[in-house]
């Protein structure tokens, strides 16, 4: 087993957590269902946090500081946000839910690329737009062919609401990809919202591509956060970021839309992107051995369950349809295992055959969950 830098801790002290990954179960439950990951905070967080506590700053947010951040980190990543407006929100999916509210005609739809993040089929119906599917390529990778029939469908002053990288395939869309989305989108008059929360979690072998780093991104918009990241959830904050030509879109934000967002959130946030930089990438290290663990995992125990490793994130897709389990695979690993994982169908519909399991935890627990999940069988 290799030597690991955060995703060591045991099982006793996590249990003394109180989110929600941890009081949904039961004790005897192994939850890996929910995206929050089992690490202590990056040293520059833990110290803004500190900083914070020891000097009241609980007030409201000031100036500037999450958003000339993000625009140094995206630069870092080889994407210039120079004349790309941006605002502060409360968190991404709040930012969606602006951005698809004034990005979009009241007669218009959003285009969902599925299986997706169950979150993203809500905000559309509660947006008021019309929900239009795309369904991923057999290999998980985004289908032109079926783009291109949901364009048609939306029609123009529509949206695509894209999740890059995608959760729960895990799949890291190259620059290719994403310019021929971007091409075909503004084809039929169809703007781009890329939800790029996941950003920093791109795995040995991948490597991520913004939406605002790729021709025809002029009208696209982004929202991101280091929440993912570096598992700060319960800290709000997001920021938003527009093409050139998306003024238009973030100028139509509710006035009220930076007054979601907590001060000590983009303190701690502004830490992160700044300072957390080492320990992000010993976490994707950990992550990376994580992830040929559970393939090794797999293979041993549940030589029937089909998947592909992910390129980004710290969630597995996996196809559990030949085990022949006669029921929603998530409800017997819960029931006969003892095994929180999230239920596929969320994420798109007859998806009851797959689940989608959290590998940012410790080697023992992620050992303990498959051979939990093979004695069930």
């Amino acid at each position: 087993m290799a030597d690991r830098d955060l995703l060591t801790l045991p099982l006793s002290v996590l249990r003394e957590r109180t989110s929600a990954k941890w009081r949904q179960y039961d004790p005897d439950v192994l939850p890996l269902w929910v995206a929050e990951m089992d690490v202590l905070p990056a040293p520059s967080v833990a110290a803004a946090l500190e900083r914070a506590a020891a000097t009241g700053d609980y007030g409201y947010p000031s100036g500037r500081p999450y958003e000339e951040a993000v625009a140094r980190w995206y630069a870092d990543l080889g994407t210039s946000l120079e004349d790309c407006p941006t605002a502060l929100v409360a968190d991404v999916m709040t930012g969606v839910a602006h951005s698809l509210r004034a990005g979009t005609g009241p007669e218009g739809a959003v285009v969902i690329t599925t299986p997706v993040y169950p979150p993203f089929h809500s905000v559309v119906g509660e947006t008021g737009r019309r929900l239009v599917e795309a369904p991923l390529s057999p290999a998980g990778r985004l289908d032109l062919d079926s783009l291109r029939v949901a364009f048609v469908d939306a029609g123009p002053g529509s949206a695509l609401l894209l999740a890059n990288p995608h959760n729960p395939t895990g799949v890291a869309h190259t620059a290719a990809e994403l310019r021929d989305v971007l091409l075909l989108a503004e084809e039929h008059g169809v703007r781009v919202v890329s939800d790029e929360i996941h950003a920093p979690l791109v795995l040995a072998g991948a490597s991520f591509t913004s939406v605002l780093g790729v021709e025809g991104s002029s009208r696209a918009v982004v929202v991101t956060s280091a929440a993912k990241g570096w598992n700060l959830a319960g800290f709000k904050a997001a920021v938003v970021v527009g093409g050139p030509e998306a003024k238009d879109v973030l100028a139509g934000f509710p006035p009220s839309a930076p007054y979601g967002a907590s001060h000590v959130a983009v303190q701690a946030h502004v830490a992160a992107l700044e300072g957390g930089q080492d320990w992000l990438r010993a976490l994707v290290r950990d992550l990376d051995a994580n992830r040929t663990l559970l393939g090794d995992l797999l293979a041993e125990h549940l030589p029937a369950v089909r998947w592909r490793p992910m390129e980004a994130t710290y969630l597995a897709w996996l196809d559990c349809s030949d085990l022949g389990l006669g029921r929603e695979a998530a409800r017997h690993f819960l029931d006969e295992a003892r095994v929180a994982l999230m239920a596929g169908t969320p994420f798109a519909s007859g998806m009851g055959d797959h689940v989608r399991l959290n590998i940012a935890t410790s080697p023992e627990i992620l050992t303990e969950t498959v051979e939990r999940m093979a004695v069930s069988l």
